[in-house]
């Protein structure tokens, strides 16, 4: 693979105005254009910093989704969780391996612009499997299921992970106030008791809190996951986002799997804005929540000198977006699946329209292969007909995943 510059594009990364020019990929990271082969991009076409997903169950990602029974809603996680487990898509989902299962949340990413998700499981269960997707799952975080007697106790411990965080400049990842029983109400509580409320902490969901426990985590520096799919379809509320914002929460944006979640984080992207709306009555920015999902992610994962930007020295992690809309902020913010021309993960292109080709030297790499999306043909790396072709024969039907935009060739 050569080095490569994409030419004429507007570029455009938090912090700094949006301008017109070429990018520069040399190996890994980004580096001042001319080097290597040169994609003109036509003046057509936007350059971002690829998205960053902060929470996902990327063994849960599968369809349909399984919530509470209608005109009602769940009081905390746990019933939701024995309803999956008693459902048909639980049952269909089981004919897969877990391998697959994560395969198929891999491209979920891939597609949506995603190259780092954080998959919330502890290593014990994800480390042999994350480096084999197409995207990157970080493996660099300490982890709590949630801060709870009822919790699923993942990992050595509220305490450990925390340390462990904080003496290797990870994030501690838990899940806070899912929920409205005595216990979710407390979260914050439990973990100023447990002294491990602080800016290493990334917070999911957190629909529970009150006006006080937002003071706190925007005082600790803590950051949050909003998951807003997801809170809607299972509890009917979600965080109090609005004042979160006002108070300085670093605040990120999560999918949750698909089985109570959106399709994706574009899906996501969107249904949050229309939410924020339908709440208060204003418009949540496109710029705002473009720093959700790159700057201020990258910030809640300890990564903010790695991703998140386009700025020399970091990671080549970019998506190449069709340039509909004059604004770039809400050209980003209505953006689908069909309008990803190219996604580049630390310098190497892992999906894209074949123009694009000629940075492998004009040759499909052995490991890639190619779809057709929206008409489009596109190269991927990985396999992903053949592991759809492979799902639906081991659940007997033609399944459709809607975060999968390609229908497999015979």
């Amino acid at each position: 693979m050569s080095d490569f510059t994409l030419k004429k594009g507007v570029l455009v990364t938090a912090g700094k105005t949006p301008r017109s020019g070429d990018l520069g990929i040399k190996g890994e990271k980004i580096v001042p254009p001319g080097e290597g082969v040169t994609v003109d991009l036509g003046n057509n076409s936007i350059v971002y910093p690829s998205l960053i997903n902060t929470h996902d169950h990327l063994q849960g990602n599968y369809r349909p989704a399984v919530g509470p029974k209608p005109g009602i809603f769940y009081l905390t996680w746990l019933p939701w969780d024995n309803d999956l487990k008693a459902s048909e898509t639980f049952r269909e989902r089981s004919k897969l391996t877990r391998e697959e299962l994560y395969a198929i949340s891999g491209f979920k990413c891939l597609f949506s612009g995603v190259t780092t998700v954080n998959d919330h499981f502890p290593q014990k269960l994800n480390s042999t499997i994350l480096p084999t997707l197409p995207v990157r799952a970080i493996l660099e975080y300490g982890l709590a299921h949630e801060v709870s007697s009822y919790d699923l106790k993942w990992g050595d411990g509220v305490e450990i992970e925390h340390k462990r965080a904080v003496d290797n400049n990870w994030p501690f990842i838990t899940h806070l106030a899912e929920g409205f029983d005595e216990e979710a109400l407390h979260g914050v509580e439990a973990l100023e008791k447990l002294k491990v409320l602080d800016k290493h902490c990334l917070l999911v969901h957190c629909i529970g809190f009150s006006d006080d426990d937002i003071k706190k985590v925007a005082k600790a520096g803590a950051s949050v996951s909003w998951c807003g799919f997801s809170n809607m379809f299972m509890f009917n509320v979600t965080c109090k986002i609005r004042k979160m914002l006002k108070a300085g929460v670093n605040v990120t944006i999560g999918t949750d799997s698909s089985a109570t979640g959106s399709a994706n984080l574009l899906a996501e992207i969107k249904y949050d804005r229309g939410l924020y709306r339908k709440m208060y009555g204003e418009d949540l920015s496109a710029e705002t929540i473009f720093k959700m999902v790159t700057v201020n992610a990258a910030q809640a994962f300890w990564m903010q000198d790695r991703i998140g930007a386009l700025d020399e020295g970091k990671l080549g992690d970019v998506v190449v977006l069709k340039g509909r809309l004059d604004d770039p902020y809400e050209n980003f913010a209505q953006a689908s699946m069909e309008d990803i021309e190219l996604l580049v993960l630390a310098g190497t292109p892992i999906y894209g329209e074949l123009r694009f080709l000629d940075i492998f030297g004009g040759n499909l790499p052995k490991a890639y292969s190619k779809i057709t999306v929206a008409g489009r043909p596109m190269f991927v790396k990985g396999d992903p007909a053949g592991l759809y072709r492979e799902a639906r024969r081991k659940i007997g039907f033609k399944k459709i995943l809607d975060f999968l935009p390609f229908e497999p060739e015979p």
